[in-house]
Parts: C-alpha cells; structure tokens; sequence
C-alpha cells in the first residue's frame, strides 16, 4: 500500500508516504532530505518524509491526498537510494472504494451486534471483514473501503481487528462514503446492481438519495 499526502500550505514542501499504520514503537530517521519512519522492533518502514521534491514531482499546485504514477514513485526510490536508504516503494493505483458480494455470513462469537462475513472483493478468494451494520446480510452488493483507502472525513482504512477477529477493510454506509442526502441512520450502503471487485462510482451515487 502506498498512502501520499501534501499540503504545502501546512507543512510547506513536504511529502508524506505512508506504507503502514502507526505502531506504538516507531522512531525515525533522517538522511539528506528523506525522513523514514519504522518500527523498532523488526526495522521495518512504515513511511517517509519527503522534503523539495513538490516541483520534481509536478504536484506543487496540489493539497490532499495525491495520487503517485510509476514515473513519480521511480523519483522517490531515487530520492531513497541517494539517501542512503535500501527501501523501495512501489505505485499502487488499484481502486481501493469498490463493489462487493457478501458471500457468506456469521455472528461474532464475542459481540451480540457485530458479523464476521466473507466478502467477494474481486481477489482470488472472499475477504474477512467484520461489520456492526443491523442491515447486513448474505448475498448483498455493498460498497467496500479496501486497506489504503482514505475516507472522506480523512480517516485511513488499515487491515485491523474487531473483538480479536481479524477484519480486511470496511463495508460502508452511505453516509460514511460522503454521499449527498444520505440516510442518517445506522445501516450499510446496499446496491442494486454492479460486480465484485468493480470501482465504486463516487460521481454516480451522487444522485442515489435525490
């Protein structure tokens, strides 16, 4: 996974990559204009720092969440090398907000309202993923944040646990996917039609609740 995010009008020229979630053990280290930031216990980078290359990578005009191409991730490996660093980052521009069948469906052995499901993603197999919604069932089409997804409140989808269960990702609600006129209340986005594994289409469900 690969998360990026510049906001020179904050942080001035400065690009954050993120590979991983935060760890309580991490620490830094800074060589030339890269920081990396890992986890002391297995040395491993869960993201950097990038300072002066806005202009290089042609997103000095941008402010967000920014999406890197090969070319631009090849500048950053250089930008690693030249540092001193032997990590390697690598482009991810899979979708990461798409359509899912749930194909199966389980009560959480420790949670009177939470479901363990196996939801088609368009992997090679179903995916785990725990939901609390009351409206989830077997066989629905659901729209699923997929790990490295960001949110449009900002939070960041991160493979995780729900009551010691492991759980890839989130099936969404409307109104957690930002829809306009979305239902307040408590319940998961079901939809009438689309395939497994296909990129939800944020610019078409603005009109699903008019």
């Amino acid at each position: 996974m690969l998360l990026s995010f510049y906001n020179p009008d904050v942080l001035g020229d400065v690009l954050i990559v993120e590979t991983q979630e935060d760890v309580a053990t991490q620490n830094t280290t800074q060589k030339d204009n890269v920081v990396r930031i890992f986890n002391e216990e297995n040395d491993q980078a869960i993201g950097f720092n990038f300072f002066d290359l806005g202009e290089k990578l042609g997103i000095q005009d941008e402010s967000g969440q920014v999406f890197l191409d090969e070319k631009q991730v090849a500048v950053l490996n250089d930008a690693l090398e030249q540092a001193g660093f032997s990590d390697k980052l690598e482009a991810d521009n899979s979708p990461k907000f798409v359509i899912g069948h749930v194909d199966a469906i389980k009560e959480h052995p420790d949670s009177d309202h939470l479901h363990i499901t196996q939801t088609d993603v368009g992997f090679d197999k179903p995916v785990q993923i725990v939901c609390g919604a009351p409206n989830i069932d077997q066989g629905q089409l659901v729209v699923v944040a997929l790990p490295g997804a960001v949110m449009p409140t900002g939070a960041e989808i991160w493979p995780g646990e729900l009551r010691g269960v492991d759980s890839f990702g989130m099936i969404c609600s409307a109104r957690e996917l930002g829809i306009p006129n979305a239902p307040q209340k408590r319940g998961i986005l079901v939809l009438d039609d689309g395939k497994a594994g296909q990129a939800f289409d944020f610019e078409a469900a603005k009109n699903l609740f008019d």
